[in-house]
């Protein structure tokens, strides 16, 4: 008769090895645990604050006898489709940032100025004069239909470079978002290509608050919408009017993009650039405006050509009853902050 391994069916003495004894208190061991799992409630953390709208709080116990083990909470690192998902102060940034370290990289930052826009180009420069990438070689190019909306002019440091690129008026937001791709890719063809790497455009109602260095260099980088990241695919408000140039099937799309931040290789970024522009005009030959303005052609196009690295809602963030809980706020949107504050809170903050 077969031996099993604990014993002999005889009437001899039963013989133990110590790998034996191993193999029993390991096997105990599992048992013991996966009953206690199999009693255990879960503690699920809601993925965002929109659940608390929803009537379902963070820290929900469930009480189903369904064997589920409760997971870690980790921030993603890479993007599903294998690039990096930057925050700023993980080790992968570390390497990122090391990886140009040695490198003279020229670096654009381009922003629009118009209208009643003019009031936050101080606070804009002097913040990136501290906290965007700081100690590199930095121009920075203001379009503007008022270059009076530079006085007094900013203390800028070594290495750093005011470019005032004068744009004809352009009165209403609407205009604006439909003529700033075009403008961007006027301009990059026009000057930036020759005197930069690489360009970010930036919305000029923003402050740097935290560093944002090197790690967020990349071919073509997007940065996530604060306010949509950790929401589902069904949540995001891509357009679906067909008759759109934007318009985004609901198979298509792994995030929301925000048009705060977004940069990139100057080719990369004109080759961008002028394709949303075809777009929106397209659309408007045809009557047709997309529901996210030039935001909803930025995440069509983002679609189409995936960027090789995308930026944490670190890199875009406001205060907001949506906004993703994030480690560090780098780049805060004041513009849509001070639409949430009230009277006294938009004097205290210069709204």
């Amino acid at each position: 008769m077969a031996l099993l391994p604990f014993c002999r069916m005889s009437a001899g003495p039963v013989r133990v090895t110590r790998t034996h004894l191993v193999l029993y208190c390991v096997l105990l061991f599992l048992i013991v645990y996966f009953l206690n799992e199999r009693k255990a409630a879960v503690i699920v953390k809601s993925p965002h604050a929109i659940f608390h709208a929803m009537g379902v709080d963070r820290g929900t116990v469930l009480t189903d006898t369904t064997f589920v083990r409760a997971a870690v909470p980790q921030t993603p690192l890479e993007t599903p489709w294998g690039v990096p998902l930057v925050w700023g102060d993980t080790h992968n940034s570390t390497w990122c940032r090391a990886k140009y370290t040695q490198r003279g990289i020229r670096v654009g930052l381009l922003a629009l100025v118009v209208g009643t826009y003019g009031q936050f180009v101080q606070r804009f420069l002097s913040s990136a004069e501290t906290y965007f990438l700081p100690g590199q070689m930095v121009t920075y190019y203001i379009l503007t239909d008022n270059p009076r909306s530079l006085d007094p002019p900013i203390h800028l440091g070594p290495k750093r470079h005011l470019m005032v690129i004068p744009i004809a008026e352009l009165p209403g937001w609407n205009r604006l978002a439909y003529r700033r791709m075009a403008l961007l890719a006027d301009a990059i063809k026009d000057q930036v290509s020759s005197e930069v790497d690489y360009i970010f455009c930036a919305d000029i109602d923003q402050e740097f608050v935290a560093p944002v260095g090197k790690e967020i260099l990349g071919d073509l980088v997007a940065t996530l919408h604060p306010e949509l990241y950790g929401m589902p695919r069904k949540a995001f408000p891509y357009e679906n009017e067909e008759v759109s140039s934007a318009c985004v099937e609901e198979d298509e799309g792994d995030y929301y993009y925000t048009s705060e931040l977004y940069g990139g290789l100057v080719s990369e970024m004109h080759r961008l650039a002028r394709a949303c522009s075809l777009l929106i005009l397209q659309d408007q030959a045809n009557r047709v405006v997309a529901r996210g303005l030039e935001e909803s052609y930025l995440n069509r196009y983002l679609i189409d050509h995936r960027p090789t690295c995308v930026l944490s809602p670190e890199y875009s963030w406001w205060d907001s009853a949506l906004a993703a809980d994030v480690p560090v706020y780098r780049l805060v949107s004041l513009g849509r902050q001070c639409k949430a504050y009230d009277k006294q809170k938009r004097e205290e903050h210069k709204c």
